[in-house]
């Protein structure tokens, strides 16, 4: 069983970085889709970052160019650097594992039913002030 714990959130003001960490442990399978999530109060979660056991990175058009996903050699740390930030990335950041199948745009857009087929870490709170 997969399981997940986020770090390295915090406050910084705009124009600033962040690097969030995500341990993991379990991940035996050779097939794996990893990724970040980010959420709003009020609103639905949304797929960020996605990394999978190819080596296939893809983020969200939201944060592209300013944020990038990586996985050590050892997959028990995936990273989630985040550069550039606006007080619009303020939110709370979940990492997660996924369908192995999915595919990048499948895993980063799954639909509130999707969600459930994910494990999520405890999530990481990052606000950005202008």
């Amino acid at each position: 069983e997969v399981q997940l714990a986020e770090s390295g959130g915090g406050s910084v003001q705009a124009g600033g970085s962040l690097r969030l960490s995500c341990a993991i442990s379990g991940l035996t399978s050779p097939m794996y889709s990893l990724g970040w999530f980010r959420q709003v109060p009020g609103k639905e979660r949304e797929g960020i970052a996605y990394r999978d056991n190819d080596g296939i990175t893809k983020v969200a058009d939201s944060v592209k160019g300013r944020f990038a996903v990586s996985l050590d050699s050892a997959k028990d740390t995936m990273s989630l650097q985040m550069n550039s930030l606006k007080p619009e990335d303020t939110a709370m950041y979940y990492c997660a594992s996924g369908p192995p199948t999915a595919g990048a745009t499948l895993f980063l857009n799954p639909g509130p039913r999707g969600l459930h087929r994910y494990t999520w870490g405890q999530g990481t709170q990052v606000t950005v002030s202008s």
